[in-house]
């Protein structure tokens, strides 16, 4: 069984959304206990109040270190050790790139003042120790936005193969098969062992770069090039002679009639003296989403969040425009998270 620990922090005013955060990682570990991954959630809940040969918090902050994802929860203060729960998090993913820390900070309700002035001034020095270490801050304005987002970052991280599902090994050869060998087979026998026919190749691991499997051969297309199959270009283009490129971003071409009605808006909808700053953003944002799925989601999600702050008319030609099919296609969970909130109710 593959174990990954999750440190949840949080002051005790967020105790709701704490408990709710536990409950998701009850229904998540149903899913993925059945591919032999559990998920092992930290709270301070779960120590003893009992005399410490040091601090209490010492115990948290080892506990930090032994886990794999750091989530942090915060909404009218920060307190002294749950900021020192994030410093202790910082320092050990500096040294060894691990855990993967979340910071989610929970909007109070519009014209709400749930703050007094020391708990402000702690946020406030917080927030800005984030921004000085180019950390950004979640924010959520509810307890179904901070459960959607942090499912969508654990479906990510399974995605790039740092929650990995597997079997376990008593799993694994625990079952006998039979296969008969015919023509140019493979028979795999044995607890993992895999099989690989004539003319095959099995590359295991996580590998990048070339590998030669065979004799390679040169192509001359005659200035044309042409390739039977799919072709996959990771990073660059693919460029015949003549320099044709196929690039794996999305061509200006595609992008210009998508982004006129937009510049339209912004010329018609601007507030007075805002209009070249907002048509900085629109450049901003077409130049993000030139890169295609190589975009920086949250870059992509924060134009969007602060053009349509800047021109509020221009939220539903926004919101059109992510629902194309050349740009719907490479939206991110943090970009839709924020077009979802545009949408109106």
């Amino acid at each position: 069984m593959l174990i990954k620990k999750i440190f949840l922090a949080s002051s005790a005013e967020l105790k709701d959304d704490r408990d709710q955060f536990e409950i998701l990682m009850c229904r998540k570990n149903k899913e993925w206990v059945k591919r032999d991954v559990f998920l092992e959630l930290v709270i301070w809940e779960d120590f003893l109040d009992a005399v410490s040969r040091t601090r209490l918090q010492d115990e948290y902050n080892q506990a930090i270190r032994d886990c794999d994802i750091f989530a942090m929860l915060f909404w009218t203060k920060v307190g002294k050790y749950t900021e020192e729960e994030f410093e202790t998090a910082f320092k050990q993913f500096k040294a060894t790139n691990k855990p993967f820390i979340f910071t989610y900070f929970k909007k109070p309700p519009t014209g709400a003042d749930n703050a007094n002035e020391e708990g402000q001034t702690s946020l406030s020095a917080f927030q800005k120790k984030l921004k000085a270490l180019g950390h950004f801050q979640t924010v959520y304005e509810n307890t179904e936005g901070l459960l959607l987002h942090f499912t969508q970052q654990l479906e990510k991280l399974a995605d790039s193969g740092f929650i990995e599902f597997r079997w376990d090994d008593d799993r694994l050869g625990s079952t006998t098969y039979q296969a008969t060998l015919t023509g140019d087979g493979a028979i795999a026998q044995g607890k993992e062992a895999i099989a690989v026919a004539k003319g095959g190749v099995f590359v295991g691991g996580k590998n990048t770069g070339r590998i030669n499997t065979g004799t390679q051969t040169n192509i001359d297309t005659g200035g044309g090039a042409y390739v039977g199959g799919g072709v996959n270009v990771h990073g660059g283009d693919f460029i015949g002679r003549d320099q044709v490129k196929i690039s794996h971003g999305v061509s200006p071409g595609d992008l210009e009639p998508l982004f006129a009605e937009l510049q339209r808006e912004i010329e018609n909808k601007a507030p007075t003296g805002t209009q070249a700053a907002a048509e900085q953003q629109v450049n901003k944002l077409k130049s993000e989403i030139a890169k295609g799925k190589q975009a920086e989601d949250r870059k992509v999600a924060g134009i969007i969040e602060g053009l349509t702050k800047m021109v509020p008319g221009a939220i539903g030609t926004v919101v059109s425009l992510f629902a194309t099919p050349i740009l719907g296609g490479i939206v991110g969970p943090v970009t839709k998270y924020v077009l979802d909130k545009l949408k109106p109710d």
